[in-house]
């Protein structure tokens, strides 16, 4: 019912209507063996670019929870989005395709519809059939029940539970190679992305997560159609600087590389990338020089401070024209940026009115002499910020409190010195082992909800 309804939304006039009922319904049994009949008539009726989009999803595995932003990135890669509006990005056209195909309810428990980067959604078991069922022998799915012998060399997008497949397809013209494994063949990992990368050179999106791999071959510049590349959740310490001349990549994933040290050099040369995304790579030690001449991204998850320059690396101030950047930032290491107050001003951050959520990590102590507190306010994030988190910090800045009066919905979590500042009401105040100095009135301190107070450990006076 609600798949014809979605149809018969579209359909304007009487006669629309009346010639649905009779030349589509028609066709129709009302049996249950032919549910899909009745959900295709709702596919048939897609543009062909929500075809290509809805096609594509039988590539997840049933009942998966999908990063909606991740399936639009895929989405772009194959080019199934196209720029019609400049002052739109691709994400956002994307993002309007997605919803198109959930109000026809192709998608369903969609969560956090408002923001792109926290929307999830899964397929109903019948909608992924139908995918199957519309897709033909262009995508597919192998897994240890199926014979790869089975699948086509036309076949150009596949999705795979266990990485000791994928040499067994030898299709040259894959667009799609994507893992969604459980079972990782440790001694065969270097071979098998050999084999990837000499193999499937047509290769648009490359998706090796968790693939418990350790270095990345010189020759994967030979990929050079590659537009999306994960490589999230391994052992690598380095990548080659041959990455650089993939020209085409658009999103680079290494989030939670533990162990990552560096990013390479050149890496301006990328000039399509917009996504760096390098969550949990705590081991950064720096950012390479002329990542800001990377005008179109509009993902960078950290930025790290060289703590003693001596790696010829970008400062802050190669954050200043990047104002495309959305969701999260975390800068780490402000405890040793030299000519402080310059630098910080020229990060630029308070034009950055994408972002939701920035960290400042300050990893130097304090000073309680009032210059760190002026430094800090060229900080100021744009006023848009929905969460802010200061830690390891100096003096509390005094726009803090602009901060917390224009969010209504907002969340600041502090660890560090607080000097005689107020504070008026907030939604959720964390202070994380805060050293109070010079705070006065604490009568005007009141707790209005348990809830909304969180005590953390380790609080002290001292005047």
């Amino acid at each position: 019912i609600k798949t014809i309804a979605s149809t018969l939304s579209l359909k304007e006039t009487e006669n629309e209507w009346h010639s649905f009922k009779e030349y589509e319904l028609a066709k129709i049994s009302q049996i249950e063996g032919h549910i899909l009949h009745t959900l295709k008539l709702s596919y048939d009726h897609l543009p062909s670019h929500l075809k290509h989009c809805f096609t594509y999803c039988r590539l997840y595995p049933k009942d998966y929870e999908i990063n909606v932003q991740m399936l639009i990135q895929f989405w772009i890669a194959q080019g199934f989005v196209k720029q019609s509006n400049p002052k739109q990005s691709l994400e956002e056209v994307g993002f309007g395709f997605f919803k198109e195909l959930a109000e026809k309810c192709f998608f369903q428990e969609v969560k956090g519809r408002n923001s792109l980067q926290e929307t999830t959604c899964k397929m109903h078991d019948l909608m992924h059939d139908l995918a199957e069922s519309v897709g033909g022998t262009e995508s597919s799915i192998v897994d240890s029940n199926l014979s790869v012998g089975e699948i086509g060399e036309k076949c150009r997008h596949i999705s795979i539970n266990d990485d000791s497949l994928i040499p067994l397809f030898k299709g040259k013209k894959l667009r799609t190679l994507l893992q969604f494994s459980n079972k990782s063949h440790q001694n065969k990992r270097d071979e098998i992305l050999d084999f990837i990368i000499s193999n499937y050179r047509c290769l648009r999106v490359l998706k090796l997560d968790d693939f418990d791999f350790s270095t990345i071959p010189l020759s994967i510049h030979k990929l050079k159609h590659l537009r999306y590349l994960d490589l999230s959740d391994n052992d690598l310490k380095i990548l080659p600087k041959s990455i650089c001349k993939i020209q085409n990549l658009q999103v680079l994933k290494l989030d939670w590389c533990d162990g990552l040290e560096k990013l390479p050099n050149k890496i301006e040369k990328l000039v399509n990338l917009t996504h760096l995304a390098c969550r949990g790579c705590n081991s950064l030690t720096h950012m390479p020089r002329g990542i800001g001449k990377l005008s179109s991204l509009e993902t960078l998850s950290m930025f790290v401070v060289d703590k003693n320059g001596s790696h010829g690396s970008a400062d802050l101030s190669e954050l200043s024209g990047l104002n495309n950047l959305s969701g999260e930032l975390t800068i780490r290491n402000l405890g040793f940026v030299q000519n402080a107050k310059e630098k910080f001003k020229a990060a630029n951050l308070k034009d950055k009115q994408h972002l939701r959520l920035l960290v400042l990590v300050w990893n130097g102590g304090y000073d309680d002499d009032g210059d760190d507190e002026k430094s800090l306010e060229d900080l100021q994030p744009h006023p848009n910020l929905k969460e802010l988190r200061i830690v390891d910090g100096v003096v509390m800045p005094s726009f803090l409190v602009g901060f917390l009066c224009s969010q209504i919905s907002s969340r600041l979590e502090y660890g560090g010195v607080i000097s005689s500042i107020s504070l008026p009401l907030l939604n959720c105040l964390v202070l994380n082992i805060c050293i109070f100095m010079l705070v006065l009135s604490w009568s005007t301190w009141m707790i209005i909800a348990q809830k909304e107070v969180k005590e953390t450990e380790n609080h002290s006076s001292r005047r």
